[in-house]
């Protein structure tokens, strides 16, 4: 079963290297690894590593074998369903690009995926939620919003939002974490900005 595991880890030179080994003796196999993260101030890095557990093998084996590593902490541990590959930036913006008129509707559709995120939304300051994926919940309110940024919603959830016009915002959620981090803050709004650009281009 493929999960996807989000780590912290010193960025230097051999890092990722003991962080896959200890993967790989705990009983998973990398399928891919992202980096999500530099933090030059503090040297330290934050990679997404999708792997596939072999039968018998709790997630929990992986993340105490990652935790016992010195200056590694796993943030984040789940299942990932989304078809056993990393979703990158690119290929959403090639997957807009297709279809400019529809780029919009698309962009919610891929930002789940792209950000390892359990759903995302378009909403309107007049109607409400536009456009959502599945699991997005049904009464999303319109936020004003500048640049891109974490939305409060007062319970454990976790919440990103970017402006897409003057009359709607983009939303993406996970349930129970992690907290989305600067960067992808930052590539939302770049995202949300390019697909708008492609759907006047349409």
């Amino acid at each position: 079963m493929p999960f996807l595991l989000r780590v912290e880890l010193p960025d230097v030179p051999g890092s990722l290297g003991r962080v896959a080994s200890a993967i790989g003796v705990a009983g998973g196999d990398i399928e891919a690894i992202e980096i999500v993260e530099k933090r030059h101030d503090e040297a330290t890095a934050v990679d997404d590593v999708l792997l596939e557990v072999s039968p018998g093998t709790m997630p929990d084996s992986i993340v105490s074998a990652c935790n016992a590593l010195d200056g590694v902490r796993v943030v984040w541990i789940s299942r990932y369903a989304a078809g056993g590959n990393l979703f990158l930036d690119l290929e959403a913006v090639e997957e807009m690009t297709a279809d400019p008129a529809g780029s919009l509707d698309r962009l919610i559709d891929l930002l789940p995926v792209t950000f390892r995120a359990e759903w995302a939304a378009r909403v309107s300051d007049a109607t409400g939620v536009v456009h959502a994926t599945d699991a997005a919940p049904t009464d999303l309110e319109f936020t004003s919003i500048g640049k891109a940024a974490r939305l409060e919603t007062g319970d454990d959830n976790v919440h990103c939002g970017a402006r897409l016009n003057k009359h709607e915002i983009v939303v993406i959620g996970r349930r129970g974490g992690p907290e989305f981090l600067d960067s992808e803050v930052a590539r939302l709004g770049h995202l949300v900005s390019l697909a708008m650009s492609i759907s006047r281009a349409g």
